[in-house]
């Protein structure tokens, strides 16, 4: 059910100099979703009656993720004055007037963040009825966070800024994670006293917890029993070991619902990817976008399918595929390429340095060997001779092969298209097929061999290869003579 006194503030405002990239920080991935989409999941298993997300730089481009990911959240521009601060402050207006509940505000770079860890966060903010609840964590090297600093006793008294702290301060390993849950009264009060006196020139929302302790509020911190739940993603360093992260996480879920991982290290999966049980991955696979693997294949080594449907017991071994469809006890690979809209129906085959390409490979069909299939459909049981190519591109348009069924083509055959070979035909080596093969016919090529006896002693002479066939000739008219012929 909607939490009715729950608002939820998303920062995706700032620019992420320190990624060093084109790409806004919060679109880089990890298992296929965006950092903020991460964020923006989680935000939506807690059912808060608002989210908030505060944008500023790309802001098309960060709008359009958002949309995609959290089609309801409300959007606000930050304005020129930078800081959380502000961002925090132009959130809490764009909710209704009447909203008295809680806010909680998280950044769009914590992509490992999960729901749980939030709900234990609000619950304790509303147990001990402070007017702020924040995260914290010890880290060893805690370089670049603001720092918890606590009274004598033990009590949070304020945080402070790394840029801004000193030696002493900088020296405490108590972090603020940047997740904090404010009564929303206290909050608008003491946003308005935060000012930009300090080293950066920005409004910083932890000015807010020195100011809710001099008022006399209290302010407690809870520590989270990971650090990695609350790491940040500033630059590709972090960016990767989040990733990886969450990769191992994802790999072991899968583990323990039944999918045998070879080896975890080598093997990546998106969140988005799905698996049925028995499935084996062996090391060097990836498994990304909308995947879904059915009960009993096997994928790799040295794999990657991206938004492809595996059926129960394939085999799909050094490929690399993309948006296609492998039917069950399908074989594939190795060294196959599966360019989109492949199709390759139950008990088929795509083997040995095979490209294809929007085709479609009936039941039990196979292309075994060093072949292009283009723009291609081949019905059942058929089966295509190494060195095949479906020539489907005239320099202008794209045309189909039809291909009928329980057809034998002979090795070394170039189909140009638009072209059919009806079912149950046959076709020789090396044959170029250019017109239509009727179901049951043979089509062949036909080019007499004609040999020109010592070419090579007369137009290449002095070469290795005129003496080799000199020496033959000498050896073959010695055989003759001792022979008798």
């Amino acid at each position: 059910m909607t939490d009715q006194r729950l608002a939820i503030i998303v920062l995706a405002a700032g620019q992420g100099t320190r990624m060093k990239s084109q790409t806004p920080k919060l679109l880089h991935e990890i298992a296929g979703v965006p950092l903020i989409g991460h964020v923006l999941a989680t935000a939506g298993e807690l059912d808060a009656a608002y989210t908030v997300s505060v944008v500023r730089h790309e802001r098309d481009r960060v709008v359009e993720v958002i949309a995609d990911h959290f089609p309801s959240s409300i959007i606000v521009d930050q304005d020129d004055v930078p800081g959380t601060g502000r961002a925090v402050e132009q959130a809490v207006a764009g909710l209704p007037a009447d909203f008295d509940g809680d806010v909680l505000v998280v950044s769009g770079d914590v992509p490992l963040l999960d729901a749980d860890t939030l709900r234990g966060l609000i619950a304790e903010h509303r147990a001990t009825a402070a007017a702020a609840t924040l995260l914290s964590a010890e880290l060893d090297d805690a370089t670049g966070y603001g720092r918890i600093v606590r009274t004598p006793d033990g009590l949070l008294d304020r945080i402070v800024e790394h840029k801004d702290a000193t030696d002493s301060e900088r020296a405490l390993r108590e972090i603020n994670a940047g997740v904090y849950v404010f009564g929303v009264a206290e909050l608008r009060d003491q946003l308005a006293h935060v000012t930009t006196a300090n080293a950066q020139g920005e409004k910083y929302l932890t000015d807010v917890i020195g100011l809710l302790r001099r008022a006399g509020s209290d302010v407690a911190a809870l520590a989270v029993s990971e650090p990695w739940l609350v790491a940040g993603v500033n630059d590709r360093a972090q960016l990767s070991e989040a990733a990886a992260k969450l990769n191992a996480l994802i790999v072991r879920g899968w583990q323990l619902n039944g999918v045998t991982v070879h080896d975890p290290a080598t093997t990546w999966i998106d969140l988005k990817a799905s698996f049925g049980e028995d499935v084996e991955l062996l090391p060097g696979t990836q498994i990304k976008g909308a995947t879904t693997i059915a009960r009993g294949a096997t994928i790799g080594p040295d794999t990657t399918l991206v938004d492809c449907e595996v059926g129960e017991n394939a085999v799909v071994k050094r490929t690399d595929a993309t948006l296609s469809v492998i039917g069950a006890g399908a074989s594939v690979g190795p060294f196959s390429y599966l360019r989109p809209n492949t199709v390759l129906d139950a008990d088929g085959k795509i083997g040995t340095f095979v490209e294809t390409k929007n085709s479609h490979i009936g039941a039990g069909s196979k292309v075994p060997h060093l072949s292009y299939i283009g723009d291609t459909e081949v019905g059942v049981g058929s089966n295509v001779g190494a060195g095949t190519i479906t020539a489907n591109y005239d320099g202008v348009n794209k045309h189909r092969t039809q291909v009928g069924s329980h057809v034998r083509t002979g090795s070394h055959n170039v189909f140009v298209a638009p072209v059919r070979i009806g079912d149950g035909a046959y076709t020789g080596a090396g044959t170029v097929v250019r017109k239509d093969v009727p179901a049951g016919a043979l089509a062949i090529n036909v080019a007499p061999q004609r040999n020109m006896a010592g070419w090579v002693e007369q137009n290449r002479p002095g070469t290795d290869a005129a003496t080799a066939a000199q020496a033959a000739g000498s050896q073959t008219a010695v055989e003759a003579e001792q022979t008798g012929e």
